[in-house]
């Protein structure tokens, strides 16, 4: 593991097993059509809009970033939003487009983005330390 000198077991304490488990129940619950690929594409989609948490939880348990880390995510939350600008264009462009497993889970992951997204702008951008206020 290159990183292990890094690596702190006690502040790793994000339970995974809940994002697989709700992306599994809701692909079961809510999928496109039931067949086995799209339950699976389902879950797929499900478990990205929540995979960011565990990176988010343990910023929130440290409160601070790197200024790399911080870059990274903002790219990632910033790609998930113009997927969303992306899915309003095809809406009105497109006929008959409509993806509200995709749409509603874009929304999500974005939603968890956002009070990421007011301190990278109001901190990093300003050239600080990304720090989580106290």
């Amino acid at each position: 593991m290159p990183l292990k000198a890094s690596y702190d077991k006690a502040i790793d304490s994000f339970r995974l097993e809940y994002l697989l488990g709700g992306a599994a129940a809701f692909a079961l619950l809510f999928p496109h059509k039931y067949s086995l690929v799209e339950i699976l594409w389902s879950f797929s989609i499900y478990l990205e809009a929540v995979a960011i948490m565990p990176q988010l939880f343990q910023m929130s348990r440290t409160g601070e970033a790197d200024n790399i880390t911080s870059h990274y995510l903002f790219a990632l939350g910033g790609y998930r939003a113009l997927y969303i600008v992306n899915w309003i264009y095809r809406y009105y462009t497109e006929d008959d487009y409509v993806d509200y497993i995709a749409w509603v889970s874009g929304v999500v992951q974005t939603a968890l983005y956002a009070d990421f997204f007011y301190i990278y702008f109001t901190r990093v951008l300003k050239g600080k330390y990304f720090k989580l206020p106290v």
